[in-house]
């Protein structure tokens, strides 16, 4: 996230004629951050800056002094992210049914690497167990990337991973790439499948980012803000930037 929005506020400060500041506010799961903003006068000067995370899950893991849904009024979408199933390189599977199958075969023994509870490998993990009617356990890390570490080092099994931390790994042949989670397939990736072709078509995720303003902001600052942030992700070199960070 931050990076991204680094990359998407250079661009908005041209288009605002004015500086924006990049505040990276850490601590309970974002909802720190978060709850600064909610609280935040709704005059278009302070913005949140979150994920699938931030401003779906947090709501019904944590009691937040904030309503997720009701207290902020979306200013953009920035990017929409599906996963990838992957599993460690000697994993006995060579495709999903396969993975599943062993799974089945396997119950309790496997491992699931995920950047923490909470977080989109767990709650995707879980989601994965309920679409499929396998039973896995999960290792909690501080990130995707020490998870990744793991995977690659194969003293864990599996991870619905993002695409940031896998796809180098699955091109350099260090772990294995079974499926994506969306309709459609990868750009970036061609020859790996959707879950759609591999028959598992419930089981679709995505992590986004996105940008909101404080409950009661006017709709004229709205269209303003949105307009800074929507106009510079058309530009090709924009895009390339985003699809490569």
């Amino acid at each position: 996230m931050d990076t991204l929005i680094r990359i998407v506020t250079d661009r908005m400060r041209e288009f605002l004629g004015q500086s924006v500041i990049v505040e990276n506010v850490t601590g309970a799961a974002g909802s720190i951050g978060v709850g600064r903003a909610a609280r935040a006068a709704p005059d278009g000067y302070t913005l949140s800056a979150g994920i699938w995370s931030t401003h779906v899950v947090n709501g019904a893991v944590y009691k937040l002094a904030y309503d997720v849904l009701n207290d902020f009024v979306p200013v953009a979408l920035l990017t929409d992210n599906a996963q990838i199933i992957v599993g460690r390189k000697s994993m006995p599977a060579n495709d999903l049914r396969e993975l599943i199958g062993w799974l089945k075969a396997n119950p309790d023994k496997a491992l699931a690497g995920t950047a923490g509870v909470g977080s989109p490998q767990h709650i995707f993990g879980i989601f994965f167990q309920k679409s499929t009617d396998t039973r896995f356990g999960f290792a909690h890390y501080r990130g995707g990337a020490p998870a990744m570490e793991d995977l690659v080092a194969e003293r864990i099994d599996l991870i619905i991973a993002d695409q940031v931390t896998s796809l180098p790994q699955i091109r350099g042949g260090t772990i294995k790439g079974f499926t994506v989670t969306s309709e459609t397939r990868l750009a970036v990736a061609p020859d790996i499948p959707t879950v759609d072709e591999v028959g598992l078509p419930t089981f679709h995720t995505s992590v986004w980012d996105a940008i909101w303003a404080p409950k009661g902001t006017s709709a004229s600052i709205i269209a303003k803000l949105n307009a800074a942030i929507v106009k510079p992700l058309t530009d090709a070199a924009m895009r390339q930037r985003l699809e490569q960070r």
